[in-house]
């Protein structure tokens, strides 16, 4: 997978602003101990058949486009790492979802199935030199045949596929009722917790804007 479609646009703002006001740095041998891998999952039947023309890292506006996308808005952050806590830079982190009604994009080009033409419900961010990623979109909601929440993400290093992975709304009482979600913790307790993130309020946003935090642990080295 190339990453030349990185170019500059007027919503890059977004991510430096993300990731300038982030915690400290990850340091190369801070960590003594190997950090919990993020557990694969599948990659379920919606990712787009179609990419839209769109594919930055902002889902709610499109091109330059007035009118956001409908749903809560969040702001989805955290690094990519390696097992010791090394940064991955220059990575692409794919995410998508479906829309405030629970219709994916690859339904609506499809199928024609009824969606938020103000969602991108597809994008794509190439990761700092200390491994940051940010994303503003939509907090997940259910769809038909998924009672759990979720938020579908691929990790590309070159035209290398790293993981395919997907998180989750912590606490929330639909995720008892997901197989997917239900198999993830049988099969990886564990790793199953780091895909469970706190869509927490922004003190001070006045439009009930959410942060969610997710640091993606992968079991490959830089040096590799």
């Amino acid at each position: 997978m190339s990453t030349h479609f990185f170019k500059s646009n007027r919503r890059h703002f977004l991510g430096a602003l993300a990731l300038g006001a982030s915690s400290a740095f990850t340091v190369r041998g801070a960590f003594a101990e190997e950090l919990t891998r993020t557990p694969t999952t599948n990659e379920g039947p919606f990712f787009p058949n179609k990419l839209p023309l769109d594919t930055d890292n902002d889902l709610l506006i499109i091109n330059d486009a007035i009118t956001p996308a409908v749903g809560e808005v969040t702001h989805l952050s955290g690094r990519l790492l390696d097992a010791k806590g090394a940064p991955l830079r220059n990575a692409v982190i794919e995410i998508w979802q479906c829309d405030r009604d629970g219709i994916y994009l690859k339904q609506h080009t499809r199928d024609g199935d009824p969606f938020d033409t103000n969602f991108q419900g597809y994008g794509r961010f190439l990761t700092s030199s200390t491994g940051e990623y940010y994303f503003r979109t939509i907090k997940p909601v259910p769809y038909h045949g998924r009672p759990a929440a979720h938020i579908h993400a691929r990790i590309w290093k070159g035209d290398k596929k790293l993981l395919t992975t997907e998180c989750f709304i912590k606490g929330s009482p639909k995720n008892e009722q997901d197989g997917q979600f239900k198999q993830i913790r049988a099969r990886d307790p564990k790793g199953h917790e780091t895909l469970c993130l706190d869509f927490a309020a922004i003190k001070g946003s006045k439009i009930g804007e959410l942060a969610a935090k997710w640091d993606i642990v992968l079991g490959y080295s830089p040096e590799a």
